[in-house]
Order: C-alpha cells, then structure tokens, then sequence
C-alpha cells in the first residue's frame, strides 16, 4: 500500500510539473520544507530565513551555473501525514533539491518521495539515527549529528557531571524523542546510571502529574526528557508546583528560546543539549549580523545549521555543474566546504563530517554552554 501511495504522488507530481512547463528553466528551484505555523513554527521559521539569506547572497553574485535560484516554501507542521504532500507538492514544483524537513517523523514521511525522484534532502535538525543508518535513503544528508551522539552527550553530562545515579527517562511517543530516549537509556547503562522508570507521556495533554508522581515516588535523581519544547515547558512548570526539585535534562528539541519563553522562570536551570556554539567563527557572525539587519531579531532554532545546510546544497550544484540529484549527491560526499559550522562534507550515510553537540543550561534566562 505504501508503494502504491508513492508511485500515485509521484505520478501527480509529474503531471503537476508537465503542466507546469517542465524543462530547463532560467531559474534553479529548491524547496524549505518544515513547520512554519504551529506550536512547533519556532523550529521551521529560522532555516527559511537562513535558506532567503544565503539565495539572497548568491543569486546577488550571479547565482548557480548561471541561473538565478528561486526558493519553494512549504509548510508540513512537523507532522508525517502532512509531509508526504508537502514532498509531493515540491516535487511537483520542479525543485532539485530540498531544504528540511525538520522533525524526524515528518523527514521520514517524506524522504521515500524525494528518493524516487533522486532529489536530495538536507535537513538542519532531523537527528533520528536510522534516516542515515538503515540505509533507505540515499539522498538524505543532515548539517547535525545524530541523536545517538546527542544521546551518547547527555549521558555522560548526566554521569559524570551531575553525577547522578538513578534517573527517570521520558518521551513523547514520537520518531525523535522515543528515539533520543532509547539511545539514553543504553548510553547511561554503559556509564553505570540505572534507568529507575521509562515511561512515554503524550504529547498534546495538559496534565502530566501522574507520571511526574510515579518520579516523585521513585528513586530518581534526575528527570531526562526526549521530545519538544511544548512538553518539557509543562513538565517543568508542573515538577515545580509539585514540589519535585531534581534535574530536568533534555534534548536539541529543547534547546530553544521558544522553550524559555513559554516556561517562563520554570526553564531555570533546565539543562539541554544541541549544536555545538560556533559564535566564534567569522561566517556564523556575520550570519548572525544579516539576520538581524534583515529580520530585526535574532536568529532562532537550527539557523546555523539551515544556514551551513544551503552553502553546502549551492556548493554542490555548483561543483557539479548540473542539477541532476545523483550527480549533486555525489558532490555534497566528495567536497568540503565553507560554512559557520566550520569546513564540512558528508561522509557515505550523508552525516556532517564535523558536527557534534554541547550541553547548556538555562542561566537568567538565556542558555549558556557548559
């Protein structure tokens, strides 16, 4: 039935794009695809504003192979029923390449899509392990390690700078966090920290004093949480009105301004892992800089990461001298290139060469890296 479904979108998107002209075009379309509206907006919005920079910086100096490049912005809520459409749409565009998704279930919807149409995908965020390792999609390539890495990140934080014994281990059911939570688990278990509880909570509910009492009631330590910041802002809020004063240590899903915001004086002290800061090097200020100058603020969740994911898709092309997807795949593994994170290539699975991840705390009101 899955196969079925794939072959009738791919269909469309053939259709689509005949009546659409089809062809050598004068411009080089490629599609940002994640949550741009929605409880999850704060984690999408940032790499369309990346991916406008970039395009803006070289359709400026001329463009790609000649040929000025034009952005197709599309919206899947971080939700995987919603991303096959989102994929056929684009695909039905006419892009060549594709900037997103950014949840991991959504990217995973979508991928078989782009597979079949051999258009490469990039995503700034999407961390769940198998999307390189089960080896299903080719043309997947990420600007961020992997949640078994970020997992590997936690768990030492947790052992060896908390120092913590027992600990209670959450998530939200979904791809990412019963992800992230799994590799955790095992990470700690290495490390000697016993998992005293492992439950799944559901994201969306309103109240989680049930499980947060099941904690209280253990012997836990420490509260580890795998999933996004809708869900952690309440567990906080709610652990504090309980009473229940242990760490709360979470993931890159966290990691977010949004969470600060929503929390409120709940997200002090909150511990959460992501992108290594890269502050320090040139292109990542000057990044930053145009962000602000353009858009007033400052960048949100994964701009780096979008912002590195677009040099690194352009660069391809252009090394290629082509838009076909198989020859661009073939470029993203075989060059490094400049970007804020630092020189960077893709090894065979399409994981970043020279990415990781650091853990930061809420402090004032703002995250520090530890």
């Amino acid at each position: 039935m899955k196969k079925i479904f794939t072959v009738l979108v791919l269909l469309l998107a053939a259709a689509t794009l005949f009546a659409n002209g089809g062809g050598e075009s004068d411009v080089i379309k490629i599609a940002v695809v994640g949550p741009h509206t929605g409880d999850l907006a704060s984690y999408g919005i940032p790499t369309v504003k990346a991916a406008e920079l970039v395009v803006a910086d070289w359709n400026a100096k001329g463009g790609v192979l000649g040929r000025q490049i034009e952005l197709v912005i599309e919206d899947d809520v971080c939700k995987p029923e919603v991303a096959a459409n989102s994929a056929a749409k684009v695909v039905g565009e006419g892009v060549v390449a594709v900037i997103g998704h950014i949840c991991s279930g959504a990217t995973k919807s979508a991928m078989g899509i782009y597979n079949e149409a051999n258009i490469p995908a990039i995503s700034p965020s999407a961390t769940n392990p198998p999307l390189t390792q089960s080896g299903d999609y080719p043309n997947f390539f990420r600007t961020i390690a992997s949640d078994d890495a970020q997992a590997a990140t936690d768990a030492e934080f947790v052992a060896k700078t908390l120092g913590l014994k027992k600990v209670a281990v959450l998530h939200d059911k979904q791809d990412y966090g019963k992800g992230f939570a799994d590799f955790t688990v095992e990470a700690l278990k290495g490390l000697g920290v016993e998992t005293v509880l492992y439950e799944g909570i559901t994201a969306g509910a309103v109240d989680y004093s049930a499980v947060l009492t099941k904690i209280a009631n253990s012997d836990a330590e420490g509260i580890v949480f795998g999933g996004y910041h809708p869900e952690a802002s309440k567990l906080v809020q709610q652990m504090s009105q309980m009473g229940l004063d242990i760490p709360f240590v979470s993931d890159d899903g966290v990691k977010d301004n949004t969470f600060i915001q929503v929390a409120g004086e709940y997200a002090e002290g909150v511990y959460a892992s992501g992108p290594m800061d890269t502050s320090a090097n040139p292109m990542s200020q000057k990044a930053t800089a145009d962000h602000k100058a353009k858009y007033g603020e400052d960048p949100g969740a994964f701009f780096i990461n979008a912002y590195a994911a677009t040099i690194a898709l352009l660069n391809a092309i252009e090394k290629a001298d082509s838009t076909d997807g198989l020859e661009i795949m073939k470029a993203l593994r075989s060059n490094y290139v400049d970007t804020p994170l630092g020189s960077i290539s893709f090894d065979e699975k399409g994981d970043a060469i020279g990415v990781g991840f650091a853990v930061y705390q809420v402090q004032n009101g703002a995250y520090v890296e530890l």
